[in-house]
């Protein structure tokens, strides 16, 4: 019983490093300059084994396009549970955001600047994954409790998310130099205060 589970681990290993090794590619080349021969003598795994796991280079990016997405959405949830109330979530989200960007800047970047509906187009756009609508969310309660004023939705989000979003291109792109965590204090509460009842 123990050579089915073993195979399957081996089986899960190679898929994700398959997975780990297309990410630093696409982050590196972008997706239509990396090809799955690339992604193949990167990895040093064979085609067959690739093609055992992905139908094609789409259904790749597709895999891990939604790998990343469950990532970003546990560590969202996992930032907010401790914590009580909007703004205390809303500043937990854009630390966790922050981070997540120092210690897995090609993550970040794969998220946040890959183009992604030029070669998933089937997918609908990043705005409306689940991390990004856990976000609204946390908005949403925060209006219903009387934390912030009554508006649109999408606008009192993007006033929340939307200036911390840009910090993290900004470092992704090397501009800022220093920590984005220096920076989690002044972003919230520049953003609270534009929404805040």
């Amino acid at each position: 019983m123990t050579k089915p589970i073993t195979h399957r681990a081996k089986g899960d290993d190679l898929r994700e490093k398959v997975l780990s090794t297309a990410l630093e590619l696409f982050s590196a080349r972008g997706y239509f300059n990396t090809s799955i021969q690339d992604i193949r003598q990167a990895a040093g795994v064979s085609t067959g084994a690739i093609y055992h796991h992905f139908e094609n280079k789409e259904a790749l990016a597709k895999a891990l396009y939604e790998s990343l997405l469950v990532q970003m959405d546990v560590a969202i949830a996992c930032a907010c549970q401790p914590h009580g109330g909007c703004y205390a979530q809303s500043r937990a989200i854009i630390e966790q955001l922050f981070t997540l960007t120092e210690e897995q800047p090609k993550l970040m970047q794969f998220i946040l600047l890959a183009q992604h509906r030029e070669y998933l187009p089937n997918e609908s756009p990043i705005c409306s994954s689940k991390p990004f609508k856990a976000m609204r969310q946390v908005i949403e309660q925060g209006m219903i409790n009387g934390e912030i004023r009554q508006m649109d939705a999408w606008v009192a989000a993007t006033t929340m998310f939307g200036g911390a979003l840009r910090m993290m291109n900004l470092a992704l792109d090397g501009v800022l130099g220093h920590s984005l965590l220096n920076h989690v204090d002044e972003v919230a509460e520049a953003a609270w205060r534009g929404i805040k009842r």
